[in-house]
């Protein structure tokens, strides 16, 4: 039988989290879950982490970790503050902030799937309590928050509580948004120096989300509600993604006309004032860029607005894996072969350099582009033994060995992994065809740029 927790105060709430005595629940242990469970564990808070995933249940409460950046030693640091981990639901009732980390793809049509969100909403809801804070990180349009997640919870929990908007009776929740800001692979800033935006649906929810982020965080930035910090989340990523459509038009237009992209944006950057470099490459990958600017859009349509620089920009990078074939197919060409029947080494499938993350990478579309044309595709990655099944792919493919290069009609670079050596791949390989410039000082007319 579940213990009865008794509802804090406001202060008394507030209290227990700047004494680090609050029990922190985070929902979804991938790539942002789990960093943030060591986070709160590095300052000896108590946190539980909930996932439907039982492998990874067992794997953090065996000490192990499924993420590459992640040692298992920082597992067994973050257990010796209380960590473990769970798929039991009936639990949160224990916990005095929430935080939920689950994903947020596109569908086949390219439309919001916030399917793991309502599933979440729904499973949690019954066991949540009065005066609970609950979090909702995972990247969204604005309005998910108050029209998606708190709809489904105030409906579905057991003492008909709703979230708080006001004064806090004893009979409320309190509810906010604060986007994840996790990059992959990033060494050069620490967690704790990223700034943390926080949107509550009152005051008091927003005073509650910064005094548990400035836990861990150097800075937080409170917005005026949910929707803008989850606006703020898209503007981030739809700056990235706009700017970097420019630079894949941009090196298009200079392989035209015969020209290095790379060399430009490199001179380029010795401005000091009112520019920014972004680097070209064969599609975007990840978690947000490539998703966050069709949630937008998705959403625009309902004030019957049409964001055409952002489907611009969008269109633009989703079809950079098509010019990585093209550009294949032409090189090939010059040295009479076709695609179709040409065995083709891609080298990298995670989205990009040095991390062990698959999610939308354009490797996996070009692979598929080059397999429906014909080629006999191969694969190497560090990071990935095994390529299997995903939500938009199915690859069933073993990791090829680096060696015998010659035997490859092409050898594809399409993710450039510090771990390559690519003076060697160069001097083995019959033909290169360097989508990240990784090849950038090697003089060869074995190199062909895209």
């Amino acid at each position: 039988m579940t213990k009865s927790v008794a509802v804090p105060s406001f202060s008394e709430l507030k209290s227990k989290i700047e004494k680090r005595e609050a029990r922190i629940a985070v929902i979804g242990l991938g790539y942002v879950g789990l960093p943030l469970v060591l986070l709160f564990s590095e300052q000896k808070f108590r946190v539980t982490g909930f996932d439907i995933d039982e492998r990874k249940v067992s794997t953090l409460n065996s000490g192990g970790s499924y993420i590459y950046r992640i040692e298992p030693s920082d597992i067994k640091g973050a257990q010796k503050h209380g960590f473990e981990a769970t798929s039991d639901y009936t639990r949160l009732t224990e916990m005095d902030v929430v935080i939920i980390c689950v994903p947020t793809p596109l569908n086949e049509y390219h439309e919001p799937d916030l399917s793991y969100i309502t599933n979440t909403g729904h499973a949690m809801a019954p066991h949540i309590r009065a005066g609970q804070l609950i979090i909702l990180e995972s990247t969204t349009y604005p309005g998910t928050t108050e029209e998606i997640l708190i709809p489904i919870l105030e409906k579905e929990n057991k003492h008909a509580l709703k979230a708080a908007r006001s004064a806090f009776s004893g009979k409320e929740f309190y509810a906010a948004f604060s986007p994840e800001r996790e990059d992959p692979g990033n060494t050069s800033v620490a967690r704790r120096d990223i700034p943390k935006v926080v949107g509550g649906l009152d005051p008091q929810a927003s005073e509650l989300a910064a005094a548990v982020y400035g836990s861990i965080f150097n800075r937080t930035v409170p917005v005026s509600s949910p929707a803008a910090a989850e606006m703020t989340k898209l503007l981030e990523n739809i700056y990235r993604c706009v700017n970097i459509a420019l630079v894949n038009e941009l090196k298009l237009l200079s392989l035209r006309m015969g020209l290095n992209i790379w060399e430009v944006i490199e001179a380029a950057s010795t401005k000091p004032f009112g520019f920014h470099p972004f680097y070209p490459g064969p599609g975007l990958g990840g978690h947000c860029i490539p998703v966050d600017p069709f949630y937008l859009s998705w959403k625009a349509k309902e004030w019957d607005f049409r964001t055409r620089f952002i489907e611009l920009a969008g269109e633009i990078n989703t079809n950079m894996p098509y010019h990585v074939l093209a550009s294949v197919g032409k090189a090939l060409n010059e040295r009479k072969k076709s695609v179709n029947g040409s065995k083709v080494l891609v080298l990298g499938v995670a989205y990009k350099k040095d991390i062990d993350d698959l999610r939308e990478s354009p490797s996996l579309t070009i692979i598929e582009l080059l397999q429906q044309e014909g080629a006999q595709v191969s694969y190497n990655d560090p990071f990935f033994a095994h390529v299997g099944r995903g939500r938009k792919y199915d690859l069933q493919m073993d990791c090829a060995k680096l060696e015998n290069l010659g035997q490859y009609d092409c050898v594809l670079i399409v993710t450039d992994h510090s771990e390559y050596d690519y003076k060697k791949i160069v001097a083995e390989a019959q033909l290169v065809v360097d989508s990240r410039n990784a090849t950038k000082g090697i003089q060869s007319p074995k190199i062909v740029h895209c």
